[in-house]
């Protein structure tokens, strides 16, 4: 099957999914839904995010289910909302001609009233995340006793989410006679469990492999110090212009540090993470789909189930102890043939955690090293360029060629100077005395990077900073690093007040606001038991000295002052 003409689908089916420009099936799509049309048996299927799995097992399902039931015939269990919400909209899109055919998504964080009298409509599927579905059988709402199909969608996601005993209640609640597909990129132990206690005697499809995902993503990795991470960050955003990415972080605390500290600078980036409502999650879910925000920063939790087919760049801002997980991250861009770049941020003490994915997942990750200036203004160049030469084919606005000016005075090499100079000039004066990043370079046991180092840089990722002395220096007596824009402040409050660092961000940028749209740039922020430290940018150093003694935090009076 080379074409879905060539397949045994029905008109309908044909004529829908060739509206939506299918022509080619995918691999999990030729071998599964002829498979499916023609076998009775269960089916395990192995295959990576974005290999059209929804396509493979709801086409062929829909051509065989009864239009004329109004009983639910087709369960699809799934991890997380977006990707519930993804895959009916898919199925939708599939059955457009088959007028009889209903479809309802049911998941947490909405109303469950309303998805009850969704169901009283009758559909013959339901797509559904575990917990939902189970809230709706208690309710007595769902009756799958009639479903012939039931699919296990991202069941290796499902079950490291925690959703064991869901989908065992779940399964005991359908038919024996049903038909079970699951999908997963992975066959961990969980996952065999659930398959041998719950299929019978299933058929395997596998497609690829745990390299295959890359095979159009470049993979390099940045050395680089815990103090320059945010710094560095920085640069690899402004060195790859017209990007659309997902960052990964480790935590939440973590994602909405980092999301803090792109916004504070002027990027459009936003956070995601299981802090945020239901409400704020779909907020910042529809300004990335509609590119509103170019960078995402996730955790690997929360961006379970996006489906965005476009991103350029994967940057893995703290990395992963799964290998796998670092597999999935990477394998979000460089879809439907496009390239790709995942980028990693290593910490000089990470090369056994580096050496690891390497070997277990037999990537080429390629060492690179921070941009500097001059890459940076050179790369911003190049971005314009691009963007001038591929976004805009057609004149959006008119307007009287009279309203130009008299050029001929200047060449076009000339002209072309004068408007990039005019349009890069923020980027190349904050650039222009910044020193570029100390390098790095990975330890190991016959470097010289030492165990006190390692040692110091562990404490600092636990969030233990009380080593340091109220000035600012290390208990050996050798003073921190100064990035001479920044000035650091010792501040009195700390833990026992409940200060935490999205406090500390709101009390700087209130101390800084004035009638100047610039907003000061903030550096580390070190919150202790019984103070704090904090970098702002020097320029603002008057406007936190005068301002803060004045504000008060849950009724506390604050003070700030320069740590030598």
């Amino acid at each position: 099957m080379n074409l879905f003409t060539e397949s045994n689908l029905s008109p309908d089916i044909l004529k829908a999914v060739g509206e939506l420009g299918y022509e080619s099936p995918t691999e999990i799509q030729k071998q599964t839904i002829p498979f499916i049309l023609s076998d009775i048996r269960d089916l395990i299927a192995l295959a990576q995010t974005g290999t059209g799995k929804t396509a493979a097992f709801s086409l062929p399902i829909l051509d065989m289910i009864d239009e004329t039931s109004r009983k639910i015939q087709l369960l699809v269990l799934c991890p997380t909302r977006e990707l519930c919400l993804q895959i009916s909209k898919d199925i939708k899109n599939y059955s457009k001609y088959m007028r009889d055919i209903k479809t309802t998504a049911v998941y947490g964080g909405s109303s469950i009233m309303d998805q009850i009298r969704s169901l009283k409509e009758k559909p013959q599927i339901i797509v559904g995340t575990p917990g939902r579905v189970i809230d709706l059988i208690n309710r007595k709402a769902l009756d799958f006793s009639a479903i012939h199909w039931l699919v296990l969608d991202e069941a290796d996601e499902m079950l490291s989410m925690g959703f064991k005993d869901e989908l065992e209640t779940i399964l005991s609640e359908t038919p024996d006679t049903k038909q079970t597909f699951l999908f997963s990129a992975t066959m961990n132990k969980e996952v065999e469990r659930i398959s041998k206690n719950y299929l019978t005697n299933p058929h395997r499809i596998s497609v690829g492999s745990i390299n295959e995902v890359k095979k159009n993503i470049k993979h390099e990795y940045y050395v680089v110090g815990y103090r320059q991470k945010k710094e560095a960050l920085k640069r690899l955003i402004d060195a790859n212009p017209n990007q659309y990415s997902i960052l990964f972080c480790r935590t939440r605390m973590e994602t909405q540090e980092v999301a803090d500290f792109l916004m504070q600078n002027g990027y459009a980036a936003d956070a995601l993470h299981g802090d945020l409502s239901q409400a704020q999650r779909d907020t910042v879910m529809k300004k990335f789909r509609l590119k509103n925000i170019d960078i995402l920063v996730a955790t690997d939790v929360a961006a379970r189930g996006l489906d965005v087919n476009s991103l350029t760049h994967v940057i893995h801002y703290s990395l992963p102890d799964d290998p796998e997980v670092f597999v999935h991250r990477s394998g979000r861009t460089g879809r439907a043939g496009k390239d790709g770049i995942s980028m990693a941020l290593i910490k000089p003490e990470e090369s056994r955690k580096l050496k690891q994915i390497r070997s277990a997942t037999k990537i080429d990750i390629v060492e690179k090293f921070i941009p500097t200036g001059d890459d940076i203004i050179k790369a911003q160049v190049e971005g314009v360029f691009e963007k001038l030469f591929t976004e805009h084919e057609e004149d959006i606005f008119e307007f009287n060629d009279s309203l130009i000016p008299d050029l001929s005075a200047f060449t076009k090499e000339e002209l072309v100077h004068k408007l990039l100079q005019f349009q890069l000039k923020d980027l190349a004066l904050y650039y222009k005395d910044k020193h570029d990043l100390a390098e790095q370079k990975l330890s190991s046991r016959d470097d010289d990077y030492s165990r006190r180092d390692r040692d110091r840089d562990r404490g600092r990722d636990r969030g233990d900073r009380d080593s340091r002395s109220r000035d600012g220096r290390e208990r050996g007596g050798k003073p921190r690093r100064k990035d001479e824009n920044m000035v650091r402040f010792f501040f009195n409050l700390g833990k026992k007040d409940q200060l935490k660092k999205l406090d500390v961000l709101d009390i700087i940028n209130k101390a800084t606001a004035g009638k100047s749209k610039k907003r000061a740039e903030i550096g580390d922020i070190e919150i202790l038991e019984k103070f704090s430290f904090f970098e702002v940018e020097k320029s603002f150093q008057e406007n936190v000295m005068s301002n803060i003694p004045s504000m008060k935090f849950k009724g506390k009076e604050m003070r700030a002052e320069v740590a030598n």
